[in-house]
């Protein structure tokens, strides 16, 4: 055995296995801010935030410089957060029953909520102060939607209509029946002409959102339909559902460009990356699976949450996801 060509063969092994190890090191662990100048780096998937709270949270949305989150509780509370600390800012108490969906209003400066006490409130979002409270509907508010310049909010429910309104005013515009069941999601176009609306009938409708006229309805799913969200460059629109299944269709002319089929229960919530370009889903089997909205290749699936994904909302820098079950988790997305 020639003794110092093994040596020498053992050495540069060690070299090389050192020089992997080294790598991988600096390619994973946190650097400090102040070190060299170099970016952080957060593995994708890593929880940043987690909070407890005493009673179900049922919704999140962040807010529009992504400084707040906002979330709604089974017991009719609003809870306005740090996004990055989970410090409480202020806490609304103005709902008498489970606060369903809510959503900040373009500039930031408002929040609208919707309950199962069949109202609508809109809040001062710096002070908590309230507003308005409609009372056009019937029966539970599952969903409500600012349109792009702030001046209206759809709402929908289980009365199985969507209600326009005016966002200042609270005056009632005009009511869409055009669902037979209970319309569960809705969302506005970017330039503000359309609505898209969910329901349990198994239909996406699209239609004008100052007239009411009704070009399109999609009907790919055969079983309820929980979410629709339109992507923000206002191409595409996804829905999901019990049918396990997530859509994504021309917003248009209504044809189906993907499907995706990675969960394996019904999907309840949907959010677009800022850039339009991935999707998250969260469904009844407690994942939020992210992926690519062309080509559906799955990106990332995040399993820390051990119950229905009942809402998602996605950063507006598009690194950090907020998702919620009975808790909220928000972690890194990108």
């Amino acid at each position: 055995m020639d003794t110092p060509r093994t040596i020498k063969w053992f050495l540069s092994i060690g070299w090389f296995v050192l020089l992997v190890l080294l790598l991988t090191a600096c390619a994973t662990r946190d650097v400090p801010a102040a070190a060299s100048g170099q970016v952080i780096y957060i593995p994708l998937g890593t929880t940043l935030l987690t909070t407890q709270s005493t009673t179900s949270v049922f919704t999140v949305a962040w807010s529009p410089n992504g400084r707040q989150l906002a979330l709604g509780f089974a017991d009719g509370s609003v809870q306005v957060r740090n996004a990055t600390t989970g410090k409480i800012d202020f806490t609304i108490q103005g709902h008498t029953g489970q606060v369903w969906s809510l959503a900040w209003s373009p500039d930031g400066k408002r929040l609208a909520t919707a309950s199962w006490d069949h109202t609508v409130q809109v809040w001062d979002s710096s002070t908590g102060t309230g507003l308005l409270t409609y009372r056009g509907h019937k029966d539970l508010v599952l969903a409500v939607a600012w349109s792009p310049d702030g001046t209206r909010i759809a709402s929908a429910g289980s009365d199985d209509t969507v209600q326009v309104w005016d966002a200042t005013s609270g005056q009632h515009i005009f009511t869409y029946h055009g669902h037979s069941e209970t319309v569960e999601s809705v969302a506005w176009s970017t330039d503000g002409s359309r609505i898209a609306s969910a329901s349990f009938d198994h239909t996406v409708q699209v239609w004008d959102a100052t007239t009411g006229d009704h070009p399109l309805t999609y009907r790919g799913h055969d079983n309820f339909v929980w979410a629709v969200v339109w992507s923000p460059d206002g191409q595409h629109l996804a829905s999901g559902g019990m049918d396990d299944t997530v859509q994504v269709w021309n917003a248009s002319t209504g044809k189906r460009t993907l499907t995706y089929y990675g969960h394996t229960n019904g999907i309840q919530a949907l959010a677009w990356s800022p850039d339009s370009k991935r999707l998250a889903s969260g469904s009844w089997d407690t994942t939020v699976q992210v992926w690519n909205a062309t080509t559906g290749h799955q990106v990332f699936t995040y399993r820390s949450h051990s119950e229905i994904i009942g809402s998602l909302a996605w950063s507006p820098d598009g690194k950090r996801i907020a998702s919620v079950d009975d808790q909220l988790r928000v972690w890194q997305a990108s």
